[in-house]
């Protein structure tokens, strides 16, 4: 049997290859349920406020990098506010890629987090339930930024 850290990769590299698969919810990353009491050696958090697709693609992409370099040694938020936040609409009001949140849904499997601001998501008049099953609402997006460098994410904004 070989070790998990061997088969998470090669999964990464080959969904990195062949876009994104959605029925990959029993792979986790070793933090994704215990998110702060098992911390990874490095913390990353994103912003992602258009629903540029080049933007979003980019984003994504570097997340994937970022899996794929340091495996389990590497915890990523990405925190979706203003039209960000359409990625994670299960009917987005903007025009996203079917790839693209199929590209978020395999990174989520692999323990990347995406939160949706909810005050984003009042000025649209969404709720919880027109969010993917993988996001997580929090209060304010840039408070959740805020209070993760705080804890010693990294800030990133493209």
């Amino acid at each position: 049997m070989q070790p998990i850290d061997t088969a998470r990769r090669r999964l990464i590299q080959w969904l990195t290859a062949g876009g994104g698969l959605l029925a990959l919810n029993q792979a986790r990353a070793h933090h994704t349920d215990t998110h702060w009491e098992d911390r990874s050696e490095h913390q990353i958090v994103y912003q992602c406020n258009k629903a540029d697709a080049d933007y979003l693609g980019h984003i994504l992409f570097s997340v994937g990098e970022l899996i794929r370099k340091y495996e389990d040694n590497v915890e990523v938020i990405v925190a979706c506010f203003g039209s960000g936040i359409h990625l994670l609409g299960k009917k987005p009001g903007r025009p996203i890629p079917t790839e693209l949140q199929e590209r978020a849904a395999s990174l989520a499997a692999y323990g990347v987090a995406f939160h949706a601001c909810g005050n984003t998501m009042k000025g649209l008049k969404w709720t919880e339930e027109d969010l993917v099953d993988y996001a997580k609402m929090v209060p304010i997006g840039v408070d959740d930024i805020m209070l993760l460098q705080e804890r010693g994410f990294s800030y990133f904004s493209w």
